[in-house]
């Protein structure tokens, strides 16, 4: 198999592509097929210049600014933007191998929200399933003037034509730093997370209604912005995710709880990853952990799970890898730690 697309976005949106292309691996989703930033693909392109046009087959200016990735199922290419000026948060649909803009909708309208500088209005990465793409925007109720912005959570799906199949509003949302929340699929199930400054809650959306089926409360009411992994690990479906001042384990299936660790930290940004025998973790502020943890815990595990702890290498927004048995981690400073993912 062979990734035949690398993609980045901002102003711009590149296309890099090798001489013999086929489609290969998709890309559907925040971190790619598996939602953990690996791909099956040994033939990519390992340089290009996009001033001067080496190894670049198109390059698209996406109108709007936003910080989602773009995520690709075989001829299309999707991603979100924000067009501050006139207040509208967009999907956009491009075409594979031309880069033409199949289409563009306007999924809101609405005030924009008080954020980070660091953060834009559109940073959540949507979802496909080949059939129907997903996406999550915040519709403020008020202006970017106050402290910390209310307002309604929105969900929708887009069929591959661009008409909207459903949107939805499940839950509230408001936090001094924006809102970034990129949704997975699972089964049947849209899984979105609202840790926010308030009622916070992750729930699971059946992905051709929209309508809610399970809910759970996130109980330390904390903003962060981890999107969930998800892996048959120690003989159970686990989604698991940082957070709201703790580390969770989740079964999809109904959002009951398998295990809880408190901490490390009160900020979370860059999501957690497996080797298959234990999950990895990466945060955060105010204070910096590397963890490795073990996955067949019960209940609390704070004092019985964590395999290793470091304080040096850790990265806050970046998220990490593991490649065989090693654990790599780009920190926010811009250098590049390679573990041992066994021993620390």
């Amino acid at each position: 198999m062979r990734r035949d697309l690398l993609l980045a976005v901002g102003p711009l949106l590149l296309s890099v592509i090798p001489a013999s292309a086929c489609w290969a691996e998709n890309w559907p989703g925040w971190r790619g097929p598996r939602g953990d930033g690996t791909s099956f693909e040994d033939k990519v392109p390992t340089s290009w210049n996009g001033a001067t046009g080496e190894n670049i087959l198109w390059r698209t200016r996406i109108p709007g600014r936003a910080h989602s990735s773009a995520i690709v199922w075989e001829d299309r290419v999707f991603v979100t933007t924000c067009l501050e000026d006139e207040l509208q948060r967009q999907l956009l649909c491009l075409d594979r191998q031309q880069g033409k803009i199949l289409w563009q909708e306007t999924v809101i309208k609405a005030p924009l929200e008080k954020k980070h500088a660091l953060n834009s209005y559109a940073s959540g990465t949507p979802v496909t399933d080949g059939k129907l793409v997903y996406a999550a925007f915040l519709e403020p109720d008020f202006g970017s003037l106050r402290k910390r912005t209310p307002g309604n959570i929105v969900v929708v799906a887009y069929d591959f034509d661009g008409q909207q199949q459903w949107m939805v509003r499940p839950g509230r949302f408001a936090s001094v730093h924006g809102f970034c929340t990129s949704p997975i699929l699972f089964k049947n199930l849209l899984i979105v997370n609202g840790d926010h400054d308030g009622d916070s809650f992750i729930f699971g959306l059946d992905k051709q209604t929209g309508q809610i089926v399970w809910k759970t409360p996130r109980e330390k009411k904390t903003r962060s912005y981890c999107t969930p992994i998800i892996r048959e690990i120690d003989g159970r479906t686990q989604m698991v995710f940082s957070g709201s001042k703790c580390v969770v384990s989740i079964d999809p299936h109904d959002g009951s709880q398998h295990w809880i660790m408190d901490g490390p930290t009160e900020q979370f940004v860059a999501s957690l990853v497996s080797d298959g025998d234990r999950f990895y973790l990466t945060a955060g502020f105010p204070e910096h952990h590397i963890l490795a943890i073990k996955p067949d815990g019960r209940g609390n595990v704070t004092d019985t799970h964590i395999l290793w702890r470091t304080t040096r290498g850790c990265s806050y927004v970046p998220s990490p890898i593991v490649e065989g048995p090693y654990f790599l981690v780009a920190a926010d400073d811009g250098i590049v730690s390679c573990f041992d993912g066994e021993s620390g």
